[in-house]
Order: C-alpha cells, then sequence, then structure tokens
C-alpha cells in the first residue's frame, strides 16, 4: 500500500461510510444501479396531463422499446412531470388510495408504501419522478436524473403501473392517452 496516498483513502472511506450510514437500505446506490439498461433506446408511447379542478398537477409520459403497451410488457418506463409542489408522504396516501379505490391489493403492499416513504422526495414544480422497469421487473426509480432506489420485489412494478394503466383505473381517460388509444 503507498502510504503517502494512505490518508486520502482512508479520508475516503470514512466519508463513504457517514454518507451512506442514514440511507436506507432500498435507497443505496450500488454499481449495479449504476449499470441499469439506459432507457434512452425506449419509444414514446404516450403522454397525459392529470387536471383536478383549477389544477394541473401532472405530465405522465409511457415508453417502451415497441411504442406500445400490452400488460407485463418490459423494458417500461413511466415518467411523471410534476407542475405542483408535492410532499412524498402525501404522494405515497395516494398511491395507497389509488390501489384501494382499485380494488388492488397484495401481500407485500404495506411493505412497498413504506419503502416508497423512504424512497421518494418531496416534489417540487417541474421535478420529474421516473419508474423503470427492466426485464427482470426490478423497479427503478429516478428523480430528476438522480437515481434514488431499486424495489427487488418483481411483483411492484406491475402493481404500481397498474394505477395508471390497468383498465380498473380512476382515470380512464388518461390511461386511453397514456396507452396511446386516444390522443391528448
Amino acid at each position: 500500500m503507498n502510504t503517502r496516498n494512505a490518508p486520502h483513502t482512508l479520508a475516503a472511506l470514512i466519508l463513504l461510510a457517514v454518507l451512506g450510514q442514514g440511507l436506507p437500505a432500498t435507497a443505496q446506490v450500488n454499481a449495479a444501479d449504476l449499470q441499469w439498461q439506459s432507457a434512452a433506446d425506449l419509444q414514446k408511447v404516450g403522454e397525459a396531463k392529470l387536471s383536478v379542478l383549477f389544477w394541473d398537477v401532472y405530465y405522465s409520459r409511457l415508453y417502451t422499446d415497441s411504442g406500445s403497451y400490452q400488460r407485463g410488457q418490459r423494458p417500461l418506463k413511466l415518467e411523471i412531470e410534476y407542475l405542483l409542489d408535492i410532499k412524498s408522504a402525501a404522494l405515497v396516501d395516494r398511491t395507497r388510495k389509488e390501489w384501494d379505490d382499485q380494488g388492488l391489493s397484495h401481500e407485500n403492499q404495506e411493505q412497498w408504501l413504506t419503502q416508497l416513504l423512504e424512497l421518494w422526495p418531496d416534489v417540487a414544480q417541474n421535478d420529474v419522478l421516473v419508474l423503470e422497469l427492466d426485464a427482470s421487473n426490478r423497479s427503478r426509480f429516478v428523480h430528476n436524473g438522480q437515481p434514488l432506489g431499486i424495489i427487488e420485489d418483481p411483483d411492484f412494478g406491475q402493481h404500481f403501473v397498474d394505477i395508471w394503466l390497468a383498465p380498473t383505473t380512476t382515470r380512464p381517460q388518461l390511461r386511453l392517452t397514456l396507452i396511446g388509444e386516444e390522443d391528448s
């Protein structure tokens, strides 16, 4: 070992250890995360804007490798560009409500909601939150281009995108536009 660089190496290791301690296990980014398949090759299927009363809430965009959507298709990317400031707890509560309203349930649902609360930041106007589903059904979240973490449970991703993409969605018009069956 080069003793001249030892203090720098030790300082770097201490810094990494200290910075990583406050992160939940699902939010720690490792080398495998950095090698995630690029979603740049995916084609846009559709884009839709959610408005509630007088407020524009978000734009959503769906991408697949074929440019069309079929349930279970991978890879898949769902991108949401927020038009309002929203607290992460409110996003998680809304996720729970959407699953409840659609009658979607899963034995791991509470665990997933806890993971989402750990992963998701508060979002501000123009922030972009992305879910990428790979061929192994791993779910990676990205916020403004920065990886947040991965949910490894292969059931989570489809359960989550069903909020927007299932025929039972609470926003059927948004779904049709997002999956490219109707123009926005």
